[in-house]
């Protein structure tokens, strides 16, 4: 029997030696790892931002609803095991270990067949997908990796619904340089007759959306501004109204402060009514819309210390319009980490000339992804306005922020997801202690 510990580590280490499949190449491991689970409705998201928020909007109005649910997710922030999850409880480390035998055999079988080794997204998809068909779920929700097109997830078949939320600069290298081209590689994941739901806010990348449904012959609903009104915020709490052509008016609230889950809210409303589902109601939508939790998007993890993965350009921006409303007394303090790949460089003028935060903490990250310490520190004493330290380890970064926070200050972490899942294990450690 594989224990978690040695599944993780053989996971961890596929990226030195399997390449990318392709997508049919997914598919027919797949179908050798799942079968068609044709029971299941499946959910299928893509987007820059905002994917995990309205994934986990949908399944707390579907569990709301009385409906079961398996979720699939990236990445994770503490734990591998976070990326795969039925009613909300993550797989078991038992479990984790039983599938990944399951999917390792497959994978065998697979190579005989002349298939490569799966990659280690793609790998954790098929044990996703192998755990969900061990406990049938009634919908299976997919939050796609770094693109649509060219996804692992992109080898089903046939989803009741996709949702493409906010599209933005990242991961341009395999991407694209520009939004329409990102767009397009967002919107691989649509199918012939089956439902799109995207929101019009960006005009280039409404365009690109359009067109390619059109192309493939996918209904769209779009989500319009003027839909979204009368949206206060109300101590750590959003209310607004929303307006549908099939559930008509319904006023809404989330437990939230952060401005923009309110669109992803609403893309996941325009979602769910697709799905046809005589169990799911305004009731339930209101209901779960307010129960639901998502890590790392505007979590207070203690009083007055909120944890933010705004981790590119459009992040920061909702980032920033949520802290301007957030009815700070005194000062605002920052801990900043993030990847060398992301346009880091704009991201920290935006947060200068936002001219919020009167000090920030920089660190580097435990990655050997993360931005150097040198590389921070060119960028960030650029900023004449906010008062910088400089940090080797993530751990002395948060605890100079905590010493530096009086009661009146608000304190938020930000930046990369990995950054957030740091912060989050030493938080837990120092409660504990």
């Amino acid at each position: 029997m594989v224990t978690y510990k040695e599944a993780e580590s053989y996971i961890n280490n596929i990226p030195r030696f399997a390449g990318k499949n392709t997508v049919e190449d997914i598919g027919k491991l797949l179908s050798l790892t799942a079968g068609s689970m044709e029971n299941t409705k499946l959910i299928h998201v893509a987007g820059t931002n905002g994917k995990g928020s309205v994934c986990a909007y949908l399944r707390s109005v579907l569990l709301e609803s009385g409906r079961s649910v398996g979720m699939f997710i990236s990445p994770h922030l503490e734990t591998m095991r976070e990326r795969i999850s039925v009613n909300g409880k993550m797989i078991s480390e038992k479990e984790f270990g039983e599938s990944f035998e399951r999917v390792m055999d497959k994978v065998k079988e697979g190579g005989r067949l002349g298939l490569s080794h799966p990659s280690f997204f793609e790998y954790l998809f098929l044990m996703a997908m192998d755990h969900f068909k061990e406990k049938q779920p009634d919908y299976i929700i997919l939050e796609t990796g770094l693109g649509g097109r060219l996804d692992a997830t992109n080898s089903i078949r046939h989803p009741a619904v996709c949702v493409i939320t906010e599209i933005g600069y990242d991961h341009m290298q395999y991407l694209g340089n520009t939004l329409p081209e990102i767009a397009a590689e967002k919107a691989g994941i649509m199918k012939e007759n089956v439902p799109v739901v995207f929101s019009d806010r960006k005009k280039e990348v409404g365009r690109i959306l359009a067109e390619y449904a059109e192309k493939r012959k996918s209904p769209m609903i779009i989500l319009k501004k003027e839909q979204i009104f009368d949206v206060n915020i109300r101590n750590k709490t959003i209310d607004f109204s929303f307006h549908t052509g099939y559930y008509n008016y319904i006023s809404l609230s989330l437990n939230t402060a952060a401005l923009y889950q309110v669109e992803n809210a609403a893309l996941s409303v325009l979602a769910l009514q697709e799905l046809g589902d005589v169990n799911i109601t305004p009731d339930t939508i209101r209901k779960g819309l307010r129960a639901a939790y998502w890590p790392g998007r505007m979590e207070e993890i203690i009083p007055g210390v909120f944890l933010d993965g705004a981790h590119n350009e459009d992040g920061i921006e909702a980032f920033l319009h949520t802290v301007v409303k957030d009815g700070c007394m005194g000062r605002r303090l920052l801990l900043f980490g993030v990847v060398a790949d992301k346009r880091y460089e704009k991201m920290i003028r935006m947060i200068e000339d936002a001219g919020l935060f009167a000090k920030a903490h920089v660190t580097v990250l435990d990655t050997d992804r993360s931005a150097s310490i040198d590389e921070l520190k060119e960028k960030w004493k650029q900023c004449k306005e906010i008062r910088c330290c400089f940090h080797k380890e993530a751990k002395d970064a948060l605890q100079r922020l905590l010493e530096d926070k009086t009661e009146k200050d608000t304190a938020y972490v930000v930046g990369s997801l990995y950054l957030i899942g740091q912060v989050k294990t030493l938080m837990r450690r120092i409660q504990n202690d």
